[in-house]
């Protein structure tokens, strides 16, 4: 099964203070808008999300359908064939996209201990 590119959602007090402490990691800023509190920044392969405001505790996300550069892949897992999977397996889905559509949609599972996960896909 493959999830597509990953990153951490950050769920941030200050954007602007916590964009400039991962900068001085070497992250750049690569997609998002600081003026609607959220960033995405990059630092080689790795991604990380800077959210203010918009969700209470961070996030693992993969996005099905794109690389770590948000090109889209030829080949990948859609989104409904990996929560079918998911389900299949007896995995406990927190939201649910439906499965009888095609292109952009979601789903969000919990790991045990209670961390979100979310399967994002944009194409």
């Amino acid at each position: 099964m493959k999830l597509g590119a990953f990153s951490n959602s950050l769920a941030v007090k200050d954007i602007r203070k916590s964009k400039a402490f991962y900068q001085k990691l070497g992250f750049t800023v690569f997609a998002g808008e600081i003026e609607k509190n959220y960033l995405i920044m990059k630092n080689g392969n790795a991604l990380i999300g800077l959210f203010q405001g918009m969700f209470e505790n961070n996030i693992l996300t993969f996005n099905s359908g794109w690389d770590e550069n948000a090109n889209n892949l030829e080949e990948f897992d859609d989104v409904r064939t990996i929560q079918k999977h998911l389900k299949s397996e007896g995995v406990k889905l927190e939201t649910e996209t439906n499965e009888t559509t095609s292109g952009p949609a979601n789903f969000v599972v919990l790991d045990p201990d209670g961390n979100m996960i979310l399967i994002d896909q944009h194409v």
